[in-house]
């Protein structure tokens, strides 16, 4: 019988107290005792508890690492966190180190127009994490953030209400400049506080001398191999910009109201086949256009060579009417009369056909085929204007039509339109006018009101027109099949926006990239002063390269223009004398100024990125001018890798916007606002709410989402706590337990975190940091809250202090930390740092992010080990089964395995037939474990049975074996241990044996 006396251990217990002073929530509910045997008569007492007594010998978790930051508290901690481990340092620091491979993501400039934005946190959030990642796993990180500075909006905002009178454009430029820096600097400073790493000190601009001289040699080598050209042709023009526009400067709004109209254009000469049929005389050609004021500058009428075409009459007036034969029934019930057909034509049988102008007298327009007219809508017969279509200028370019601009810069018509149409806006009342022209004339046979998708200026979020100009073009119909032959060697992520990519890629035919502002980077160009021939070749445009490099292109307007073009320069371009020539006045496209940086930032020898990061509004955008630009020069794409993120939205699903209210504002999520509802989350909630977010869709932002990140960093802190306060003291140098001698358990759970590390590498090297928070969190979730924290808190806290399994459990729990730590550092960078500076094993000073990505090694996968504790856990879940809602520590259980490899790994976690303090012991959570080969015949009446079987799966499949386990359960007779609290003792007032020789021996 063993010899529990309480006075006998009364001094034991105050060396415990002088050493350890721990909480002891753990035994407030203990029964006390007096100091007589443990098989005396004396009675547990109030004023002598056992928590008093043993509170002190229970190494309970202890450490100064809050659970909770909120408020002021959270702010100041994460900027202490920024100094202490020095994030402004870190990318110089790395970028010194020696590695054996550089990760270069190429930054995609934001605009140097505003504040930052909750689009941009997710922008350069995700950039962050798996630059982070990148470099943790020891790779040189090339990141140098960059601003896209030129443009109108800047011009606009910078100008306010003052616009561009009176002011040369030196004076705009200033102005435009200074608004940019200032954007600049704000927008650094948020991402700064976000947490970013890159190269602050040396970030790029588009408005840059050097940038500006590199962009140039990307313009020079394109116009040498003669992509880039001056022409006369239809472009998109903004009226509310006075400026030429790409594709990728238009909105399209799809509730745009147009005053559609069907018109008629009556055949002056019938095609021969239909002159050859009777009764066909006074056709008119139907047309349809939702653009009404470009009649006057209608050249021709198109037609389908391929559709049928019928010749109606109309039952209410007689009158003949030429449309297509698949659009006459919508016609009919549009005009509310029935159309008899009177003849039936191909398409081809049409050519030859002459129409009447209806607004300008004497003029005849042909009968064209064209392969864009489409049967979806309309008459099937397209008015034809070549000054304001771009389909309708290329059968101007094939039948040598007449493009006559009639419409001015400011969206006017001109005097070429005539008197009653001069100076009218022809979105407006030139409109009005040219629908009461036609009335008048009797051509007009129906005005509606049309809801379509129209482009509008993405700047002034007004409507622009086409129109015919003189400007500068790239021919990226030339430059399209090796885009699309250099884009099959990118991987694209989602590969879905690879479609969309080429889509666009196919939609441009051509790309104007001249701009008529000051603020921007001037097209290298001069004109003769007589004759308007332009003067660019490789010396000219080499010359202001050099000039732009060494000064910055205001140098443009500076300088005279025989600085600009001295005389070794018109020699070799066999030009004549300086004074025959005027500068240019135009800028380039800012989507030229940011498609060139892969020249500007990158660098030689190989100037491509491992990745471009933007979202989707830059398949048409920055994606494709960078591709164009590349493949123009070097006939390769500038990134190997392309990830495509959706956009940020309110948490209901809407485009954000001010007058909606419906703005989350990044500043406003970290340092909190007015409201209550939007308080403070620091830094590192903005960070989770991106990783744990869909980035390939829409992404929702609101309080929801914010509060639900909040939660989830708040659960996950408390696993570190718990980590971290079981690991107080421990010191994995000196005091780690060699793997093989570990508890099966423990080595179990490095081979679980070896799993761990792969998955999440894996997922953060597939831009998937959604993926990387689910893996985490079910490792935590099951892995260790729910099974191995459980299991391993007896061993923990009452155990002796320098035991092996407590040792063991220890190194297990070390290794965890820094698993789970080291993973969501790219993530939660604040939350990562913290943690490191109260975990053990490492010296005072040093920070995570210089310390590398997880370490798992190949020793934690031993074989056997895995079959052995999870053929003992579906033991444990059978046995908990048969206890449903009743504590597993009241009973014994009795495990019946017939010889064979199941009862060989239950014989690994306990070599004795009975135990209470076995590693299978430990997992079962039971009082006691017996394991035999058969159960015993004499089992007391409540004994409870069940049954199993376990598949071992050993050696890749070669070794397989179902086995079958039997159990018996009963109500264990052992008293519960006053210290441990498990039921091992032999009475209410004895220690059990284990925590009587941890106290006898402390």
């Amino acid at each position: 019988m063993l010899f529990c006396r309480v006075s006998a251990v009364s001094q034991t217990l105050v060396r415990w107290g002088r050493r350890s002073h721990r909480g002891g929530g753990l035994l407030r509910g203990a029964v006390s005792f007096s100091s007589s045997r443990c098989h005396g008569s004396a009675q547990p007492t109030e004023t002598d508890s056992a928590q008093g007594l043993y509170r002190d010998t229970v190494l309970l978790p202890r450490t100064d690492f809050p659970m909770k930051l909120s408020g002021q508290k959270l702010l100041d901690r994460e900027l202490e966190i920024q100094k202490e481990c020095g994030f402004a340092d870190l990318y110089s620091w790395q970028r010194e180190r020696k590695a054996k491979r550089e990760f270069c993501l190429h930054d995609g400039p934001p605009y140097a127009n505003g504040d930052a934005h909750v689009g941009h946190a997710l922008n350069k959030i995700l950039k962050d994490i798996r630059n982070r990642f990148e470099m943790l796993r020891g790779r040189q990180v090339h990141f140098i953030p960059g601003w896209d500075c030129h443009g109108l909006p800047i011009e606009l905002k910078a100008l306010g209400e003052l616009g561009t009178s009176g002011l040369s454009p030196l004076q705009i430029r200033q102005k435009a400049r200074e608004f940019a820096e200032g954007a600049i600097a704000r927008q650094k400073a948020a991402f700064q506080r976000w947490g970013v790493i890159a190269d602050w000190d040396h970030c790029y601009y588009t408005y840059d001398a050097a940038y500006e001289a590199a962009q140039l040699n990307v313009f020079q080598e394109m116009h040498s191999k003669g992509l880039i050209y001056q022409d006369y042709k239809p472009v998109f023009w903004s009226p509310s910009s006075r400026t030429a526009l790409a594709e990728a400067e238009l909105e399209y709004n799809p509730d745009h109201v147009s005053r559609a109209i069907y018109a008629t254009f009556p055949l002056t000469t019938l095609p021969p086949k239909m002159a050859s049929e009777k009764g066909l005389e006074g056709v008119s050609v139907l047309v349809w256009t939702t653009q009404p004021w470009t009649i006057p500058a209608n050249q021709a009428v198109c037609y389908m060579p391929s559709s049928q075409y019928s010749v109606v009459k109309r039952a209410d007036n007689s009158q003949l009417l030429l449309v297509a034969t698949d659009r006459a029934a919508s016609i009919a019930a549009l005009l509310g009369t029935e159309l008899q057909s009177v003849g039936t034509f191909t398409g081809s049988q049409l050519e030859g056909g002459l129409c009447k102008h209806p607004t300008i007298p004497d003029k005849e327009v042909p009968l064209l085929p064209a392969n864009h007219v489409t049967m979806a809508k309309g008459t099937g017969l397209v008015h034809t204007a070549p000054a304001h279509g771009m389909d309708d200028y290329s059968v101007a370019s094939q039948f040598k039509l007449s493009v006559e601009c009639t419409v001015d810069e400011d969206g006017k018509f001109n005097e070429l339109a005539g008197p009653e149409l001069h100076s009218l806006s022809v979105m407006t009342e030139g409109t009005d006018k040219v629908i009461s022209m036609l009335k008048e004339c009797g051509a007009l046979v129906k005005e509606e009101q049309c809801v379509h998708s129209y482009p509008y200026d993405w700047r002034t979020k007004q409507p622009v027109v086409i129109r015919p100009s003189k400007q500068w073009f790239i021919n990226t119909a030339s430059l399209k099949d090796k885009a699309k032959e250099a884009l099959q060697k990118v991987r694209v992520l989602p590969e879905s926006a690879r479609s969309s990519l080429l889509a666009m890629l196919d939609k441009r035919t051509y790309w104007c990239i001249s701009r008529q502002r000051s603020w921007g980077v001037p097209i290298p160009v001069f004109y003769h002063r007589e004759t308007g021939e332009a003067l660019i070749n490789k010396h000219t445009v080499s010359h202001i390269a050099e000039l732009f490099k060494e000064k910055g292109c205001d140098c443009w307007w500076e300088l005279p223009v025989e600085a600009l073009l001295p005389p070794e320069v018109l020699k070799k371009s066999n030009a004549g004398p300086v004074t025959d020539y005027i500068r240019g006045e135009d800028v380039l496209d800012i989507w030229f100024d940011s498609g060139a940086s892969w020249a500007a930032v990158l660098g030689e020898p190989d100037p491509r990125a491992d990745v471009y990061v933007e979202g989707k509004d830059q398949l048409g955008g920055w994606f494709q001018s960078s591709l164009l630009t590349s493949v123009a020069v070097r006939n390769k794409a500038p990134y190997k890798s392309l990830v495509v993120h959706g956009f940020a939205v309110s948490e209901h699903g809407e485009k954000m916007s001010k007058s909606l209210g419906n703005v989350v504002d990044p500043d406003t999520v970290i340092n909190g606002g007015k409201d209550p509802s939007m308080p403070a989350y620091g830094a590192d909630v903005l960070r989770w709410w991106v990783a744990e977010s869909n980035v390939f869709s829409e992404v929702q932002i609101g309080p929801t989402a914010l509060n639900s990140a909040r939660d989830s960093i708040s659960k996950l802190r408390n696993t570190l706590k718990f980590l971290l306060g079981n690991l107080q003291g421990f010191d994995p140098r000196a005091q780690a337990v060699d793997p093989k001698q570990m508890h099966y358990i423990d080595q179990y759970m490095l081979h679980l975190l070896r799993e761990f590390s792969i998955k999440v590498t894996d997922a953060y090297s597939e831009f998937d940091a959604s993926r990387v928070i689910r893996i985490l969190q079910a490792f935590i979730s099951r892995d260790l809250s729910s099974f191995y924290f459980s299991i391993i808190k007896d061993r923990l806290y009452c155990d002796s202090e320098d035991s092996l399994g407590r040792r063991s459990c220890q190194t297990a729990l070390e290794e965890i930390l820094d698993g789970v730590t080291r993973s969501i550092a790219p993530v939660l960078p604040h939350v990562a740092e913290e943690v490191y500076l109260y975990a053990p094993g490492h010296d005072k000073g040093e920070t995570l992010f210089k310390s590398g990505w997880i370490k798992s090694s190949s020793v934690w996968r031993r074989p056997g080990l895995e079959e052995a504790v999870e053929g003992a856990c579906a033991i444990r879940d059978s046995f908990l089964s048969s206890i449903p809602g009743k504590n597993a520590a009241q009973y014994d259980l009795t495990i019946a395995i017939e010889p064979g490899l199941l009862f060989e790994l239950m014989e690994s976690l306990q070599e004795e037939p009975t135990s209470t303090s076995s590693q299978l012991a430990e997992l079962m959570m039971a009082a006691r474990v017996n394991l035999t080969s058969e159960l015993p015949r004499d089992l007391p009446p409540d004994t409870l049975l069940s049954h199993g079987t376990f598949l071992i799966n050993l050696e890749g499949g070669v070794i397989r074996e179902d086995s079958a386990y039997s159990l018996a359960v009963v109500p264990t007779s052992a008293a519960r241990c006053p210290r441990c609290r498990r039921y091992t003792a032999e009475s209410a007032d004895c220690l059990c044996p284990r925590c009587q020789t941890v106290v006898s021996q402390a």
